[in-house]
């Protein structure tokens, strides 16, 4: 059987293995139905469990970013300077 760990620091279950009875998507999330063998379920979000993505995980590169900063300086100088017609 399919287990996990409840992380969330302020659920009654934190610390403990739990095991997973189903994972579903609720409005776009992952979320497990779970039972801890007493019969009591539980629907836990992942990212209260040892299953959240690792924090930073999706930023940037340092080289995306540079690439990024390229871009943009790139684009406006191929604008040019504003032509004076906006508020002061």
């Amino acid at each position: 059987m399919d287990s996990l760990i409840v992380t969330h620091p302020f659920h009654p279950w934190s610390g403990c293995r739990v095991r997973v009875c189903r994972t579903v998507r609720r409005s776009g999330r992952l979320v497990f139905i779970c039972t801890a063998g007493d019969g009591v379920t539980v629907t836990l979000p992942q990212a209260w469990t040892d299953r959240a993505p690792v924090a930073g995980e999706n930023r940037l590169a340092f080289e995306g970013l540079c690439a990024l900063s390229a871009l943009v300086n790139a684009l406006v100088s191929r604008c040019g300077e504003p032509s004076g017609g906006g508020a002061s």
